[in-house]
C-alpha cells in the first residue's frame, strides 16, 4: 500500500506554482542568511581569539633569565590544567597521559595563517591533560608587523626562538609545524636540538641542507624565477625593480588548494583571518647539520586528499629525508586541523606515547581514518 501511494501522481492545484515560486525565494533568503551567519561566525572566532591570545600568560611580556627588562616571545596562547582536576566539561584525564613524559606541544602555523588556525587541536590537546602553545610568526595572526619588511627566516621565526630561548634548562617540548612552518621548526632544530624531544611535520616543508622551502612546492607550481615574474599577487615593497617581498591569496584559489575537504565554518574563519606571506623567509636556503637537526627525532604526517602539497610531493620529501615514522591520514585535504582534526589529534599523542628509542632505523608508515 505504501508502494502504490507512492507512485501515485500529485494533484496539481492553481496555487501550486505560486507556492513553489515563495519556497524558492525561502530557500534562497535561507542560504543567504547562513552564509551571512557563517560570516559572523567567522568574525566572532577572529576577535575571540585575538582577545584570548591577550589574556592567556603567553601573550604577555616575560621575564626572561629573572631580567629586570621585560621582553615579548611573539604572540602566544597557552592554557595549563592541574593534571589531578577533572576537565570543565566532565572528563578525566586519560590513565595514558601519565605515560606520556613532554607535555608540551609547541604549534606552528604554516604560510598566510596564524596561531588561530590550531584552535581544535588546542582544545583537543587540552582535554587529553596535554599542554598546547601556539605561536604567531613574525607578521602572521595578530603580529601587526608588515610581512613586507621582513626579510629572512631568522626574523620570521624569531617568536618561536625565543620561546625556546626562555625554557628552563632541562625541559624538552614538541614541536608541530604545518606546511611553510616546517623551514621554521627546521631552523630551530639546527638551533636548539636540546630543547626539542620531537618534531612533527603536518604536510609540511621538511627540507634538505641547502634547499629552499619553496623549493618543496616548485615542481607544482614552476620554478622560482618563474613563479616571480608570472605571479599577479605579489607586492613590490621595496620598488619594482627589487625583488618582491610578499604574496598575496587569491581567495577563490585557495579554497580549492587548501580547504577541498574543510567545513565551510572553517574556511569562513579563514577568509577572514589569513594574512599575506613574506617571501624572503621561503626563498631562503637552510643550513642544516647531522649534528644538530638531523638528532632530533622527527615524524611526518600525510594529507592524502591534499591539492596544495600534493601526496606524491609529500612521497617524495619523506623519501630524500627519511623520518623516523610516517602517518597518512585519509580525506584530509592540506590543513587537517579543520578537516580531520580528530585524526590529527590521535597521531599527535601516539607520537607523543612514542618511547626513547634510536633514531636509526627503517621508516614505518600507518595510515589512519
Amino acid at each position: 500500500m505504501g508502494n502504490a501511494l507512492a507512485c501515485m501522481p500529485k494533484k496539481e492545484n492553481k496555487g501550486s506554482i505560486g507556492r513553489s515560486n515563495r519556497r524558492t525565494g525561502r530557500s534562497q533568503r535561507t542560504l543567504a542568511a547562513d552564509e551571512e551567519l557563517l560570516h559572523r561566525q567567522a568574525l566572532s572566532m577572529a576577535i575571540q581569539h585575538h582577545q584570548l591570545s591577550q589574556r592567556f600568560e603567553g601573550s604577555m611580556s616575560r621575564r626572561i633569565n629573572g631580567g629586570s627588562t621585560s621582553r615579548r616571545i611573539g604572540s602566544t596562547s597557552s592554557r595549563r590544567h592541574n593534571f589531578s582536576d577533572p576537565f570543565s566539561n566532565g572528563k578525566q584525564i586519560p590513565d595514558f597521559i601519565e605515560n606520556i613524559k613532554i607535555k608540551k606541544f609547541v604549534l606552528v602555523h604554516g604560510e598566510g595563517f596564524g596561531a588561530w588556525c590550531w584552535y581544535k587541536s588546542i582544545s583537543l590537546l587540552e582535554e587529553a591533560g596535554l599542554q598546547p602553545i601556539t605561536l604567531d610568526l613574525t607578521g602572521s595572526g595578530i603580529d601587526n608587523r608588515d610581512p613586507n619588511n621582513i626579510s629572512t627566516l631568522a626574523e620570521y621565526s624569531k617568536p618561536l626562538i625565543d620561546y625556546l630561548q626562555s625554557l628552563p634548562e632541562d625541559e624538552k617540548v614538541i614541536l608541530v609545524c604545518h606546511s611553510c612552518g616546517g623551514a621554521s621548526i627546521s631552523y630551530a632544530l639546527e638551533l636548539y636540538p636540546e630543547k626539542i624531544s620531537k618534531a612533527v611535520f603536518v604536510s609540511a616543508t621538511m627540507v634538505l641542507n641547502g634547499q629552499r622551502p619553496f623549493d618543496v612546492f616548485s615542481e607544482e607550481l614552476a620554478s622560482a624565477e618563474v613563479f616571480l615574474q608570472e605571479s599577479q599577487l605579489l607586492t613590490y615593497g621595496n620598488g619594482k625593480d627589487k625583488s618582491p617581498t610578499s604574496l598575496t591569496f587569491d581567495k577563490q584559489q585557495i579554497k580549492g588548494l587548501y580547504f577541498n575537504q574543510t567545513p565551510a565554518k572553517d574556511i569562513a574563519l579563514a577568509m577572514v583571518s589569513m594574512r599575506p606571506i613574506p617571501l624572503g623567509p621561503i626563498m631562503e636556503r637552510l643550513s642544516l647539520t647531522p649534528e644538530n637537526y638531523g638528532s632530533v627525532r622527527r615524524y611526518y604526517i600525510q594529507t592524502l586528499d591534499d591539492h596544495m602539497l600534493s601526496p606524491d610531493v609529500q612521497e617524495k620529501l619523506v623519501r630524500e629525508n627519511p623520518p623516523e615514522n610516517v602517518y597518512k591520514i585519509k580525506g584530509s585535504d592540506h590543513c587537517p586541523f579543520f578537516s580531520k582534526p580528530q585524526s590529527l589529534h590521535k597521531i599527535m599523542l601516539e607520537i607523543a606515547l612514542i618511547s626513547e628509542k634510536p633514531i636509526d632505523g627503517a621508516t614505518d608508515c600507518k595510515v589512519v581514518e
